[in-house]
């Protein structure tokens, strides 16, 4: 018996390849200019360093999956991947709402459709 591998088109790739970079992007900036991403939140309030480490650590992992699943062209990595993407915009979403942000809001929803289309395209042709 044998296996055919399914290939991943090059454009899920860069994209995918992208969003790892941007993640690993906010890590650091979160870490080493948190004031340039948070600029509303006083960042000598006591346990806030605490919470943008925890946020970095986050977008740090996300953006090493992110680029673990694509140079190893794994779609079932990607997949795994793009629905944490999901999950974490579907909280963005709930946040956005309950904080009346609506630029929060636009970003959740485009970004989960973006992460539940590249979801069904990965695993389209199984």
């Amino acid at each position: 018996m044998t296996e055919t591998k399914k290939s991943l088109p090059k454009w899920i790739l860069i994209v995918s390849g992208l969003f790892a970079l941007m993640e690993l992007m906010v890590s650091v900036s979160l870490c080493f200019s948190p004031q340039s991403v948070l600029e509303t939140v006083d960042l000598n309030a006591k346990g806030v360093d605490y919470v943008v480490y925890m946020w970095a650590a986050r977008q740090f992992a996300l953006g090493f999956i992110f680029g673990v699943a694509t140079f190893k062209k794994s779609i079932p990595m990607l997949t795994i991947a793009y629905i944490f993407f999901l999950v974490m915009f579907i909280g963005d979403l709930i946040i956005g709402i309950s904080q009346k942000e609506n630029s929060l809001i636009i970003s959740a929803i485009v970004m989960c459709i973006i992460s539940s289309a590249l979801i069904y395209v990965i695993n389209k042709r199984k």
